[in-house]
């Protein structure tokens, strides 16, 4: 029974560890989002939209296609950072293996 009770208790422990976290792009510099990025490998990031007054806009962007999810790579993408208005950072996008443009010529 002991042994039920702590390998329950250790599994909480460690699924809570791997939560992803939230954090404001804008009150911080580019350069901590993207070693934000980088230490956590993936972290959802919220801002303000600048075209609807108190919209608040997040997204979860990773440090490489490796925190995506099956059928996912990682793309380009800007977002708003404290110093900058479009701090480079990685998005997940499915990947459309119809699209021609997927087809990489001498991969």
């Amino acid at each position: 029974m002991k042994l039920v009770l702590l390998t329950l208790g250790l599994s909480v422990i460690s699924s809570e560890s791997m939560a992803i976290q939230r954090y404001t792009s804008t009150s911080m510099s580019c350069a901590e989002v993207q070693r934000t990025i980088q230490r956590d490998g993936a972290a959802i990031m919220r801002y303000q939209s600048t075209r609807v007054k108190n919209l608040p806009l997040y997204g979860r962007y990773v440090r490489s296609k490796q925190f995506c999810q099956a059928g996912e790579t990682a793309v380009p993408a800007y977002i708003p950072a404290r110093d900058t208005k479009s701090c480079p950072v990685y998005d997940c996008e499915r990947v459309d293996y119809d699209d021609p443009m997927f087809i990489r010529p001498g991969r």
